[in-house]
């Protein structure tokens, strides 16, 4: 997995360590341990690494991530995912801009958000040319 250089407040979960219920972040949180409940950034310049020992269960919405772990649920990230060799991602992933890496693997849908945003912008044109 690429470094990651850590310029601000980080939040560690550490192994061996579970977490029951969501969490709220806006700097940088790295799960090592499991987080069982929905992770949410109120920053858009947060960042959540969620190491090869890592674990997520629940929804995911951050701006920036990076998965060599496992997440069960679906992932909404509004800038860059990082998917490194032991990622898992057992739900549908919504990103950005996207790097993945050989060996990780995602068991749902990957979904471009700008790509679904212009898809609802052509559909609605059409919608309203029809009304006309």
């Amino acid at each position: 997995m690429a470094r990651q250089k850590f310029d601000k407040g980080v939040t560690l979960i550490a192994p061996h360590t579970e977490v029951v219920g969501d969490i709220n972040f806006s700097d940088q949180l790295y799960v090592a341990g499991k987080v069982s409940g929905n992770v949410v950034a109120s920053s858009d310049k947060a960042t959540l690494v969620v190491s090869e020992e890592g674990c997520v269960a629940g929804e995911v919405r951050v701006p920036n991530i990076i998965i060599n772990g496992l997440i069960e649920g679906n992932v909404y990230a509004s800038n860059k995912v990082e998917l490194a060799p032991q990622a898992k991602v057992k739900g549908n992933l919504y990103y950005k801009l996207i790097e993945m890496q050989l060996g990780a693997l995602v068991d749902g849908q990957l979904v471009h958000e700008e790509a679904a945003s212009e898809a609802n912008v052509h559909k609605l044109n059409v919608d309203a040319s029809v009304e006309s």
